[in-house]
């Protein structure tokens, strides 16, 4: 039996107004073992996930996806579970709602080509492992997050940076570099939750933002803080 993703709700409210799912991050591998729940790529997203329903104050319905196999190969990449999580949502809450992505690594990589369906409005790619051409097909309207740590040692910040200029051609995109955060985000990590919960907030309840957000709204792409 092949291994199965999963959704698992984090807070879904009675008449949500929006919607955000929540991608963790994984290496890659040759070989397909199965995601665990306690797989620390899966844990770090846990207190993420919960800063967004926060951060919704009951006007957002938050998921969590533990992907089918753990890692990206050629056969199934998490873009495939995504797709699959996407479905399950609208059926779970009878309509497609307007959608935030948020993913670390892979997840982030993840959370970018997905960033092309209909029902998605934004996109968060924290500390992304990407490739500069990780395009999705049609970006046109989308708003796309990239968090990247100076000191990242896992996924490059060049690349993300690169993909960040070539995604500028399609989306409004805001960049920005964590001074000192690490892979992992366990430095800073307060800044990266903070910043993905109230950029999803923002994207899909028009709710206010401050400091490096209200900065990227107000047409300054690239930042370092």
């Amino acid at each position: 039996m092949r291994p199965q993703p999963r959704l698992i709700e984090v807070e879904v409210p009675e008449r949500p107004e929006g919607a955000v799912l929540v991608l963790h991050g994984g290496k890659r591998r040759r070989t397909r073992p199965m995601v665990s729940p306690t797989q620390l790529s899966v844990l770090r997203m846990i207190p993420i996930a919960r800063r967004i329903a926060r951060a919704g104050r009951g006007r957002l319905a938050v998921f969590r996806l533990l992907n089918s196999v753990r890692g990206w190969d050629d056969e199934r990449t998490p873009v495939r579970d995504v797709h699959w999580a996407l479905g399950q949502m609208t059926t779970r809450l009878g309509a497609p709602l307007a959608t935030c992505l948020v993913g670390h690594s892979l997840g982030g990589r993840a959370a970018l080509l997905a960033c092309d369906r209909p029902e998605v409005r934004s996109a968060v790619a924290l500390a992304p492992w990407v490739y500069p051409g990780d395009v999705a097909a049609d970006l046109d309207g989308r708003q796309i997050l990239i968090v990247h740590g100076s000191r990242d040692r896992v996924a490059r910040p060049d690349r993300s940076a690169g993909l960040a200029r070539n995604l500028t051609r399609s989306a409004r995109v805001g960049y920005v570099v964590v001074d000192g955060g690490t892979h992992a985000m366990m430095r800073r990590h307060d800044l990266f939750s903070g910043l993905a919960a109230k950029f999803a907030s923002a994207t899909l309840l028009g709710t206010s933002v401050d400091g490096p957000l209200a900065r990227i709204q107000a047409g300054e792409a690239w930042i370092e803080i």
